[in-house]
């Protein structure tokens, strides 16, 4: 059963998606959706839950983790209890959302189904009650980088945990393009982390298929959803919406933004409007760290270069009163400027190259030198680096519903907001 034929008047009952035979894409031919878990790396096959059962009843939500999708969608951990597994859980309500928001959740959950990779978060349990679809997806117990950054690194994290990331990261990159598809939604809020240390990419809501007819092609030029919140992220070629569209190469700059929101603490781009972003990226206004000038200091004039620690990701420039009272009202000043080593400056400088063909592809950008440092890690290093941060668990309190009836009514409503933990928009 599709959860398009959910109806809250003639059906109740709990039924399982069987919705991948109706996939129609050639990508099909490549992807490797059948890997037994077993084959996965033994992180990734700690995270496998397609062993739980499908019924609603069998779940007690716990705590609420985020929301997203126009606010439609609402994120619990929650218990398994005959299992005692915790999970994430995301329901929406199918009523509320438009055919075109219907058919946007649709492909998110055929390609959820279709693609494995133990980089990218992805679920294989999924199924509906009267009105309310649930996808189920393992438990990222660290939550998003981008909460880590605003609860335990304001200043940036370490460029070891940065390399740690962006490994990861890159990793699920690589396989998306092999499969040809871009994934138009890189950013630290999509980066997410187990308990074990697994690097997982999530977002697939904005993935997009590069084939067409059977055949592979060279640009895409469909602007992608909720694309405001994105604006930071996108590349230039994508903003522009030009003749020459886009490729995975788009991807590859995302990364180069998300680089310097990880090691800064700071997205850059953000606090300007949207306007003067557009025309700062075409006119090829790069981001850069910390600890070299944005410009060519002789197009600077009489402007100083802020030492402040807190990177804007923007060219002083541009706005540069704003940036100061935004760093020094939103973001704890480091105490000085930071040295970042030469291998990510260079690794940031391939990633935010104007032109799309002169960036590395995921593949190359693996073998750079920055992540050599990667291959040190273990365990016990990974949540050294971690440090202050530690994973989040079960609340001990009554939780925040329980074993749910059928309802046509949304869950948000009964469930106090907070901080969202992850973000899924």
């Amino acid at each position: 059963m599709s959860f398009l034929d959910c109806s809250c008047i003639s059906q109740t009952q709990v039924q399982p998606i069987s919705i991948e035979d109706q996939y129609e894409d050639v990508s099909h031919q490549y992807l490797s959706s059948d890997v037994p878990a077993s084959a996965l790396p033994k992180a990734a096959a700690r995270d496998d839950i397609t062993d739980l059962s499908t019924d609603p009843s069998h779940y007690r939500l716990l705590s609420e983790l985020g929301r997203g999708f126009n606010n439609l969608s609402q994120v619990c951990m929650a218990r398994h209890a005959p299992s005692g597994r915790l999970v994430a859980v995301k329901s929406t309500n199918l009523d509320q959302c438009t055919e075109d928001e219907l058919l946007q959740l649709l492909n998110e959950v055929l390609l959820s189904r279709l693609f494995r990779h133990s980089n990218l978060l992805t679920s294989r349990l999924v199924f509906s009650s009267c009105c309310q679809l649930w996808v189920l997806t393992p438990l990222m117990s660290y939550g998003s980088a981008d909460s880590l950054l605003r609860t335990y690194f304001p200043d940036g994290m370490s460029e070891s945990l940065v390399a740690y990331l962006l490994h990861g990261v890159l990793k699920a990159l690589e396989y998306l393009h092999q499969m040809g598809y871009v994934h138009r939604g890189v950013k630290a809020s999509h980066i997410l982390l187990s308990g074990e240390g697994q690097v997982y990419l999530s977002g697939l809501h904005s993935v997009y298929s590069m084939v067409r007819d059977g055949k592979r092609v060279r640009a895409v030029f469909d602007m992608p959803q909720h694309s405001p919140t994105l604006l930071p992220w996108l590349s230039p070629e994508l903003l522009r919406q030009d003749l020459h569209g886009y490729g995975v190469k788009s991807d590859i700059y995302s990364l180069g933004i998300v680089a310097c929101e990880l090691v800064s603490g700071r997205v850059p781009f953000q606090n300007m409007h949207p306007t003067q972003m557009l025309l700062q990226k075409l006119r090829g206004s790069h981001c850069c760290l910390l600890d070299v000038a944005p410009f060519p200091l002789g197009e600077l004039g009489g402007l100083k270069v802020s030492r402040s620690g807190v990177d804007s990701g923007i060219g002083e420039s541009v706005a540069t009163g704003s940036l100061t009272r935004t760093a020094t009202t939103e973001r704890p000043q480091s105490p000085a400027p930071k040295n970042h080593s030469a291998t990510l400056h260079n690794l940031v400088q391939l990633c935010l190259q104007q032109q799309p063909e002169r960036r590395p592809s995921a593949s190359v950008l693996l073998t750079h030198a920055f992540f050599r440092q990667v291959k040190r890690h273990t365990r016990d290093s990974f949540l050294s680096l971690m440090y202050p941060a530690v994973p989040f668990s079960s609340p001990t309190d009554t939780p925040i519903s329980c074993p749910p009836a059928p309802s046509c009514h949304n869950p948000a409503s009964t469930v106090d907001s907070q901080d969202s933990m992850w973000d899924f928009s």
